[in-house]
Parts: structure tokens; C-alpha cells; sequence
């Protein structure tokens, strides 16, 4: 049996109230008028990268060992680099091995299915699991539909032979150069072609004849199908490719779209994650993505399915957004507003490559180092260890951070230097077991945080050196919240 033996995924805290951009573009573009929802928005230090980071941390829990990874699929239309293998960046912070096969996909809106497929087929190859990802973060242009129903977001499947919480027992795909919309190389917003000539001649007669396949081969018929999942933007279009499936009206899955918006590529596998929380054993799911033709699985969930609970989970994700009526923020955050940085945001913040070659396993992974002899942690880690008044040399080993519960020692919020959103908050962070760090924090209100309080690690965005067009990653603490995002405890 191979299948999914762990799920999980990601959506950015901040959520864009659809009125309110509505309401500031109503001079050039009142049809938006009646907009309503929300869409999710990636932080100023966040991107495909970062959010694929978080999405396999919710799929695969804190842990010491993830050994068992042999593979990881990067599956994003949007990614950071070009050329720089951005999947690598991802195993640096999960701190994967560096015998990993890591790879980027891209290329089409089903692309995450796509690394789903040949995932099930390298499970046939390795001893261990393959993590699939998939992630996106789009840009549009202001007073577009598109920046209407597009979200940021991002989602994490494990595939394997071990412990499978739902079997993969068919699949189809169809693949033609049906353009429903296209993004030239170099250009960095999407070309969209007619609505009505994407559903009728490509959506309404492609999909049916893939998800036809996928049952036909895993020996399903149509009424059987529990869950049907299709991520689409447009009205009640899952509805209507449901009926010529001849899948039931009550099998089709929630699509999040009046929440977070239509994630790309990830939106799929994050509906996935969601149907998966509260899938029952034997239960037959369908999912269907079109993009450059059309692509469909079947999956089985077995009776493991209701044992596993991913560390938050979409439903947490989904509950612990806040709302924001900032449309300037959106574009700011997005690169689309260009805010005056003063003269204390002219610095050169050019990357010594060879320094972060030689601790990227620091850098990346958040791995101190810890004394075998006193027990004390250091960070940076170094071959010396530097206790007052018994020095010793060689005596750290490899110390994981990421993590490890944290909290706050001593906090600053100042507006003096450029931050892109001010105030910059930072300060000095213990961790539980050993360890202090001065770091950024992210994600937080003003106000939200004092001396004692609880702190997690998510890996984001340090800086980005716009000269050469190189972006640095780090972690940085954000404060830990419950299921419905407030902030669990101020010690």
C-alpha cells in the first residue's frame, strides 16, 4: 500500500478584506462594489519558500529525527529563484540530510498533483517517504479580479508505505496545451483569457473526461465518491463538474474561497489537508485539478485516518486569521508600493555566499550547539565553548531550536530604523533546555507581547539584497498561539 501518511498545511495570518480593496479602487473600478470575504495575504517576510517550511512543520510535527525524508517535491508557479534550487532551501530548514533528493516543479495549476504522481512513483524506489509541497504567492494588478479571488497559501504531504492514512487507488491525467492563462518569462503577472471560454471548452470538457479515468481505473463508480474536491475561483463551477461526474451535490468539499482566496498551486492539496481532518475510514475522496489540461487521483483513507492530527491543521489555520483592512499594507507587502525608506534604509545588504555556505546549518536549520560537558547552549555554535572561566574546545554537538518551546527575555518596538512594517519589534528570546538568541519577531500587534511571553519559531524572510535580487532567510519568533489565535499565555 502507498499513499499519504501525513498532511498539513499553511495560511498567512493576515487576511484582506475584499470590501475594503473594493472600496479604495471604487473610483476606477466600481464593479467591485459587492465584494465580499476575505483573502489571505503573505507577511512582508514571506514567500513559496517560507510558507512550505511552515505547511511541512504542520505536516510532520516537531521532531529530532526526520531521517525517514528521502525525497522532497517542491511544486510552486512562484517561486524565489530562478535558478537556485529553492527546494534545497526548504531542507536546510527542516534540516533534512543532505543526501536528499530535492526538486522544484512548476509550470501549470496542477502541478501540485503532478509532484503527488511521481511522488507515489519514487516511493517505489526509496526506503523512506517523499514530502510533497506545494506553495504559491502570486501578484496581480491592483483592481484586478485577480487580486480579488487570489490567496497566498501553502500545503504539505508525506507519501509513503508506513502507517498510510489514505491509499492512492487511482489516477488519470490529461495533458494539452489548453491556455486558460499564461505568464511570459520575466513577467511577473499572469495573462487571463474569457471566463466563459475556459469554462465551457476547457474546465466543463476536460475535467470530466480525467475524473472518469482516475474511477475507472481505481474501480470507483461516480456515486460512491464522499469527497469531491475541485479548487476553482469561479462561481459554483466544483458544482456544475460535479453533476457531469455524476458525483453527488453533497460530496463536493468547502473551497475556502470566501476565507483565503484561490492559493494556485498549493489550493488542491490544501483542501486535501482540510477533507483529510475529518475523513472517516473507507471513505472515497476525489481530487481534481485542471490547468494545461487536467489531472485526477482517487484516494482511499484507511482505518488510520482518524489517529492522525497534523500539529495545527487547515481548520487552525482557517480559525486564527485577522482580518485587515489595509490595502496599502497588501501592496506594500506584495512589492506593489514602493514606501519612502528614508536614509536608514539605503544600506548595502549584500550576502557573503561563502558565510552562509560554511553555517548554513545554523542559518538554515537554527541548529546551536550544545556542551557535552557543562550542558550549556551556545548559538552560534563554535568549536569553542565559552563558559565563564572553563573554556573548552571541541565539546558542542548539533542542537535543534526550531523547535523547542521558547519565551521572552527583553523586547524592543522602535519606529527610529526602516522596517517594512513598522514598528520593528525584536528581542532577546530564551529557549526551554538552554539557548538565548536576539531575534526579529513577526506576525504580532503592537502591544501584544511582554517580557515572559510565549514564543514559537517560524522560518522566514531576513532581508533581501534588492541590488542583486538575493534573498536571505533566518528565523524569527512570532508568539504562540491557540486554535483561534490568541496568544496562549504571558508568563
Amino acid at each position: 500500500m502507498i499513499g499519504i501518511t501525513a498532511f498539513g498545511g499553511y495560511i498567512p495570518r493576515l487576511r484582506l478584506s475584499r470590501e475594503a480593496v473594493a472600496q479604495a479602487n471604487a473610483w476606477y473600478a466600481p464593479q467591485f462594489a459587492s465584494q465580499k470575504g476575505e483573502r489571505a495575504f503573505a507577511n512582508w517576510d514571506e514567500d513559496s519558500v517560507t510558507m512550505a517550511v511552515a505547511a511541512a512543520r504542520d505536516c510532520m510535527g516537531p521532531s529530532e529525527d526526520r531521517s525517514h525524508v528521502r525525497c522532497i517535491l517542491l511544486a510552486t508557479n512562484t517561486p524565489p529563484f530562478a535558478e537556485r534550487l529553492n527546494s534545497a532551501i526548504v531542507a536546510g530548514a527542516l534540516t533534512l540530510d543532505d543526501s536528499v533528493e530535492a526538486a522544484d516543479l512548476g509550470g501549470t495549476q496542477r502541478v501540485a498533483l503532478a509532484a503527488v504522481t511521481q511522488a507515489i512513483a519514487r516511493s517505489n524506489t526509496y526506503r523512506g517517504d517523499v514530502l510533497v509541497l506545494a506553495a504559491d504567492r502570486r501578484r496581480t494588478r491592483a483592481a484586478s479580479t485577480q487580486e480579488l479571488e487570489y490567496g497566498d497559501g501553502a500545503a504539505a504531504l508525506l507519501i509513503g508505505r508506513n502507517n498510510v492514512l489514505a491509499e492512492l487507488v487511482g489516477s488519470a491525467t490529461l495533458s494539452v496545451d489548453f491556455v486558460d492563462h499564461f505568464r511570459a518569462t520575466g513577467a511577473e503577472i499572469d495573462y487571463q483569457w474569457e471566463e466563459r471560454w475556459v469554462r465551457d471548452e476547457g474546465i466543463s470538457k476536460l475535467v470530466p473526461r480525467v475524473v472518469a479515468g482516475a474511477l475507472k481505473e481505481a474501480g470507483v463508480t461516480a456515486d460512491k465518491v464522499d469527497h469531491f474536491i475541485f479548487p476553482t475561483s469561479f462561481s459554483r463551477m466544483d458544482a456544475q463538474v460535479a453533476k457531469a461526474c455524476g458525483v453527488r451535490g453533497d460530496a463536493i468539499a468547502p473551497s475556502m474561497m470566501e476565507r483565503i482566496g484561490d492559493c494556485g498551486a498549493a489550493h488542491g492539496l490544501l483542501m486535501l489537508a482540510h477533507v483529510l481532518e475529518r475523513a472517516q475510514p473507507g471513505q472515497i475522496i476525489v481530487l481534481a485539478q485542471f490547468g494545461s489540461g487536467a489531472q485526477a487521483v482517487v484516494l482511499r483513507a484507511t482505518p488510520l485516518i482518524t489517529g492522525f492530527k497534523p500539529a495545527r491543521g487547515v481548520s487552525s489555520w482557517l480559525s486564527r486569521g485577522k482580518e485587515d483592512r489595509n490595502y496599502t499594507r497588501f501592496l506594500s507587502f506584495g512589492g506593489q508600493l514602493q514606501l519612502e525608506r528614508g536614509m536608514r534604509g539605503e544600506q548595502d545588504r549584500k550576502t557573503a555566499l561563502s558565510t552562509a555556505w560554511r553555517n548554513r546549518i545554523a542559518l538554515l536549520g537554527l541548529v546551536a550547539g550544545k556542551c557535552r560537558v557543562t550542558g550549556s547552549v551556545h548559538f552560534p555554535p563554535s568549536r569553542l565553548s565559552y563558559d565563564p572561566g572553563a573554556p573548552l574546545q571541541d565539546t558542542q554537538e548539533p542542537y535543534k531550536l526550531a523547535d523547542r518551546p521558547a519565551s521572552i527575555l527583553s523586547w524592543s518596538a522602535e519606529y527610529l530604523s526602516y522596517h517594512p512594517s513598522p514598528p520593528h519589534h525584536y528581542g532577546q528570546i530564551d529557549f526551554e533546555g538552554g539557548g538565548r538568541i536576539l531575534m526579529d519577531f513577526t506576525d504580532l500587534d503592537v502591544g501584544e507581547v511582554d517580557s515572559g511571553t510565549a514564543m514559537e519559531m517560524v522560518f522566514r524572510i531576513k532581508d533581501v539584497d534588492t541590488l542583486r535580487g538575493y534573498t536571505r532567510y533566518f528565523w524569527k519568533a512570532t508568539p504562540a498561539r491557540n486554535a483561534s489565535g490568541a496568544i496562549k499565555n504571558i508568563g
